[in-house]
């Protein structure tokens, strides 16, 4: 949210996060979001046009934040010269997954609401596509191992998407349940071991 925004917005805004957070944005009343934000109907869509706009104006800035980082560390190492790419394999997902654990826990109430409360929204499957990007760049990856002469046994995009499905379902655990940083940080980071070794052994390594 912006800093010095109009008093009659700061309303709306605070009175839709707490109405949004506790029901979620289907359940969400925008006569009641009205009503405790002190503003009169026309008031509000003066702002919005309607409350998908109001909930998309809150959580956009944070979609947008978490997959363009997600997208930045999947690309980077993909742009890697193929040779030196099994040497850096993890450590940009590792910077970036202890980025996303600070962004997190810096935006939590937000992030919640984009994560755990968007069902009928635009925001309902933002897990499924990170997955999906997942999926594709893990998939390009083994085919780089081959290219390599690694011996690595055909996997099923299918058994990919469950795979990757459940680490960010794992890592965004942390917002569900709402742990402090420092734990949330070191059950992330041996998550990712866990998912590694995984991989390490599925791809012959």
């Amino acid at each position: 949210m912006e800093e010095r925004m109009p008093a009659t917005l700061e309303k709306i805004y605070q009175a839709a996060l707490t109405e949004f957070l506790e029901k979620g944005f289907q359940g969400a009343s925008l006569r009641q979001i009205v009503k405790n934000a002190g503003v009169t109907t026309g008031a509000f869509y003066g702002y919005f046009s309607s409350k998908e706009a109001l909930f998309a104006s809150i959580v956009e800035p944070h979609a947008a934040a978490l997959m363009g980082r997600f997208m930045e560390a999947q690309t980077s190492f993909a742009e890697l010269p193929e040779q030196e790419q099994p040497e850096h394999m993890g450590q940009e997902s590792s910077a970036c997954v202890h980025w996303m654990v600070d962004y997190i826990c810096g935006h939590r109430e937000p992030v919640k609401l984009l994560l755990c409360k968007a069902e009928g929204t635009s925001y309902e499957h933002f897990v499924h596509n990170m997955v999906e990007v997942e999926v594709e760049y893990t998939l390009q990856y083994m085919e780089v191992l081959r290219r390599l002469g690694r011996e690595v046994p055909e996997l099923s995009q299918s058994l990919c998407h469950i795979i990757a499905s459940g680490m960010m379902g794992g890592i965004f655990e942390i917002v569900v349940h709402d742990m402090p940083r420092e734990q949330a940080l070191r059950d992330v980071d041996q998550l990712r071991d866990f998912y590694t070794a995984g991989w390490l052994k599925l791809m012959g390594g």
